[in-house]
């Protein structure tokens, strides 16, 4: 199933590529980094990253902004709010929040990759209030309830 989603380059993100699948069955569309000059982002540093881009999402759906995995495992370079959302209702630019939890310099250059984006589904809650719960085997067992 395709969704039509509206996208604008802003006139930073003129040269940068629009987000893109890597492979046939890939879940997120890989964003690009829209900067006039490299950031370096010390261990521990957090910085934001501009796209160059905005987005109009149909009602009923959001992206998530999460990290890509190769930068994650080989650099330490994260999305520090992961998953990030980006909401039907938002029209501006599109920024990825970014941590090096790595223990050196990450250098992010204009046109490079930093995150992947996925369109999902966002249903609507309608709550429903109860004096009681159904019980299940979990009942109450909080964080670490099953073990390390």
């Amino acid at each position: 199933m395709n969704v039509k989603v509206e996208i604008k380059r802003l006139a930073h993100g003129d040269s940068v590529n629009l987000p893109a699948y890597m492979s046939e069955l890939a879940a997120g569309l890989d964003l690009c980094a829209a900067l006039d000059f490299p950031v370096i982002l010390a261990p521990g540093e957090i910085a934001v990253i501009p796209t160059g881009l905005a987005v109009a999402l149909p009602p009923g759906y959001e992206f998530q902004i999460r990290p890509r995995s190769g930068l994650a495992i080989r650099k330490g370079l994260t999305v520090v709010n992961a998953p990030g959302t980006i909401d039907a209702d938002y029209r501006g630019e599109i920024k990825v929040g970014l941590i090096n939890l790595g223990d050196r310099e990450v250098t992010i250059e204009s046109g490079q990759r930093i995150a992947q984006m996925v369109l999902a589904p966002v249903p609507r809650v309608e709550w429903v209030e109860v004096t009681e719960l159904d019980p299940t085997p979990r009942g109450e067992g909080g964080f670490g309830h099953t073990g390390v």
